[in-house]
């Protein structure tokens, strides 16, 4: 996955509607992990992901509290959502968390195939694979047990990966789905090893949903993807189709650059040293559950140089 290798910045989308409901569990939802957790459009822009979608179903059904997905970050692999999960920022969210969604895995494996979405051809070395998906089985332990220690309330639900090459040859897609068949089975695996709930988003897919990927040379979903996403965890999670997004919910697109996520992180900057100048009189206001919220992330002095880069 090139494209999830281009550490782009995500923003934090609030967009839930609190309703009365029959649910008594109100949650603290953190979606973790790469661009899918974060929402990253076929276009390197940051719109509506599957993690905004199950926040918006929950927060209609007046299940929703609170909603972050400040621990997602395009680009991550298993050892930078480690990392992340184990960062001192991550503490509190962690702390708090009800319910925890985690896409990891993919940028290990899919970063070392070949694409020539031209041609319609894929190349990977089986000897490379073969080590990133340790390193993922390895991770992914490591992941899991972290985050029993430290959101000991949290559900946890692992989200699996759907085949991201629909546009290439038949022929082609045999070599690299039985990878992604492998991955898949690591992440299961691990997640019921761990206390923790699997979803299957393959099925919803198969290997030929140009419809839901469509751009050639990207592996990122539409709106509708994402909706397989959200509704694959939805019915994890209630067990059920109850809680299940259709189309017509969708909300209209509107994504953000990266140009309007670096303005935005750096309006943040400079509010936080204005705070801080006025000794923290008033604390940041929460973002609200019926708002949608464009928030910096703090802590990312390196990506913003990067984001920098790609801009100049």
């Amino acid at each position: 996955m090139k494209q999830l290798l281009s550490l782009i910045g995500t923003v934090v989308l609030t967009m839930v509607f609190g309703v009365s409901s029959a649910f008594a569990q109100s949650e603290n939802y953190l979606s973790i992990g790469d661009s899918l957790a974060a929402g990253q459009t076929p276009y390197r822009q940051i719109d509506t992901g599957y993690s905004d979608l199950i926040a918006m179903r929950l927060g209609m059904t007046g299940q929703l509290s609170f909603y972050t997905k400040e621990l997602a970050f395009p680009g991550f692999t298993t050892a930078d959502v480690l990392k992340r999960v184990k960062s001192e920022e991550a503490s509190d969210l962690l702390a708090n968390a009800t319910l925890i969604t985690v896409s990891a895995g993919a940028n290990d494996l899919l970063r070392l195939v070949q694409v020539n979405p031209t041609a319609g051809t894929l190349a990977f070395s089986q000897l490379q694979t073969d080590y990133a998906l340790n390193v993922v089985r390895k991770n992914m332990v490591e992941i899991l047990e972290e985050l029993k220690v430290r959101a000991p309330k949290a559900k946890i639900f692992v989200m699996g990966y759907y085949f991201a090459y629909p546009n290439v040859h038949a022929a082609q897609k045999e070599g690299t789905n039985a990878q992604l068949i492998k991955l898949n089975t690591i992440l299961q695996q691990q997640a019921e090893h761990a206390g923790a709930t699997y979803v299957n988003v393959y099925d919803a897919f198969g290997l030929n949903a140009t419809n839901l990927l469509p751009n050639i040379s990207d592996v990122h979903p539409n709106f509708e993807g994402y909706r397989q996403m959200a509704n694959a965890f939805l019915h994890e999670y209630s067990g059920s189709n109850a809680l299940a997004i259709s189309s017509n919910e969708l909300p209209k697109p509107n994504p953000i650059s990266f140009e309007q996520i670096l303005e935005q992180q750096e309006k943040a900057e400079q509010k936080k040293e204005q705070e801080q100048e006025q000794e923290k009189e008033q604390e940041q206001e929460k973002p609200s559950s019926a708002a949608r919220v464009i928030q910096g992330f703090t802590g990312y002095a390196a990506f913003m140089e990067k984001v920098r880069a790609i801009l100049s």
